[in-house]
């Protein structure tokens, strides 16, 4: 859209539809990463496994909002 010298307004709205779009794919594989992946290891009893699904969940929250 740059090169073809499109309206700033145009390719700022197109970033902002990106961005959203990449913020619902986000969610979507968060809550299957839980659903699955946390979830077994919670079911399983691995305290060092359920440990770090949890670090792990932290650490993405963390940096969702930078």
């Amino acid at each position: 859209m740059v090169d073809d010298d499109r309206y700033c307004i145009d390719i700022v709205t197109q970033i902002s539809a990106v961005r959203a779009a990449l913020r619902r794919l986000e969610e979507e594989i968060l809550k299957d990463h839980v659903s699955h992946c946390v979830e077994h290891a919670i079911a399983s009893g691995d305290k060092a496994d359920q440990r770090q699904k949890i670090l792990e969940l932290m650490a993405v929250i963390g940096r969702a909002d930078r």
